[in-house]
């Protein structure tokens, strides 16, 4: 029985690192999913995060999905986004973790909750900046909104994928968010190591 029921929590939890991740794309998309999920059963919300399945705060979430979808299809707004949606996608990945944790102390719940859930958001969050920023710079934003289809897209499949085969997705999601760690801290010291090396000024002839 106890296997068992360490199994279901670590499935609930890789549903909230996937959910997390899916936050990463669209904040309010994964957070309706999991206050159906909780009320329907699907995932075991914890007791004090039952409030997330109550009727008028689907319906208000519900709504900030439709507006937040929406806004990504207008030119400017959609990089404006990208600024406050940087900060709620690090909010909602923690609480969507926190809310599938089990049973434990308030400081070890967030603290592990902000790692897995709102370091994943995070992660997913920043390359789609990137992704929206070098759109903008060599289509003039004309390519944008098939990036925002993608990530609405990407979030949709990351929220049905978390609920129905959740450690499985999960470990996609873990490899995922290792490879775009690993690629940006390449990028990154590729440009110090560009902005500290001086210019190559050609081979000085010996003195005569």
């Amino acid at each position: 029985m106890d296997a068992v029921s360490d199994l279901s929590a670590f499935s609930a939890v890789m549903a909230g690192i996937c959910l997390s991740a899916a936050a990463g794309l669209r904040v309010f998309i994964p957070i309706l999913a999991l206050g159906l999920a909780g009320r329907f059963e699907l995932l075991p919300v914890s007791e004090q995060f039952m409030w997330m399945t109550s009727g008028p705060v689907l319906a208000v979430v519900g709504l900030a999905a439709l507006m937040e979808v929406g806004s990504y299809y207008v030119p400017l707004v959609d990089n404006l986004l990208d600024l406050l949606a940087t900060p709620a996608a690090l909010a909602g990945g923690t609480v969507i973790v926190s809310s599938l944790l089990p049973e434990m102390n308030a400081a070890a719940q967030w603290g592990t909750a902000a790692v897995l859930g709102g370091g994943t958001a995070g992660v997913v969050q920043g390359s789609t900046v990137l992704t929206r920023g070098m759109s903008t710079a060599t289509t003039g934003g004309l390519g944008n909104p098939a990036v925002s289809t993608g990530e609405t897209g990407g979030s949709l499949l990351a929220v049905v994928l978390a609920i129905f085969i959740p450690i499985i997705f999960g470990v996609i999601v873990i490899a995922a968010v290792i490879w775009l760690l690993v690629r940006a801290t390449g990028r990154l010291r590729n440009r110090n190591r560009r902005q500290t090396t001086p210019p190559d000024r050609g081979q000085q002839p010996p003195p005569g």
